[in-house]
């Protein structure tokens, strides 16, 4: 009988949410649809990444990314939340560490204001509905910048 380890898988990968050194990149999710956050959440566990944080709005989201940091590698932020909007909560991110890694997520239609976050200093963005391929690529290239 042939055992699963004799058959060697050539899709075998490292998942995309472990760092080089082994552990995994730790993600602050900022949307205040509670079914967006969950969605991402559910994305990037499934690939290794570590979810350290959730935010409803801008304002919890900038709180949360200074309690985490510096143990913070990545950031999805929502542009349109009540209390803050994303870009306004962006702008306090990058004041508060220039460094940071924010990536807009956006419905349609919001193209002015994502131009103006890239502006500002975040690293990529991700259009809603969400594709999980493509949520994965762009955190991805981002992250092995």
């Amino acid at each position: 009988m042939i055992a699963k380890s004799d058959m060697p898988n050539i899709n075998d990968k490292a998942p995309d949410g472990i760092k080089p050194e082994g552990n995994s990149y730790r993600v602050l999710v900022v949307d205040d649809s509670m079914f967006i956050a969950k969605q991402l959440g559910q994305i990037f566990t499934s690939e290794g990444f570590e979810v350290a944080g959730t935010a409803a709005d801008g304002a919890q989201g900038v709180e949360k990314y200074k309690e985490l940091y510096p143990n913070i590698d990545l950031v999805t932020m929502d542009i349109t939340m009540p209390v803050m909007d994303g870009v306004s909560a962006l702008e306090k991110i990058l004041e508060f560490d220039k460094n940071a890694v924010v990536i807009m997520v956006s419905a349609l239609g919001k193209e002015d204001v994502v131009k103006k976050s890239l502006l500002m200093g975040a690293k990529s963005y991700i259009v809603k509905p969400l594709d999980r391929k493509k949520v994965l690529e762009r955190v991805v290239s981002v992250l092995k910048r």
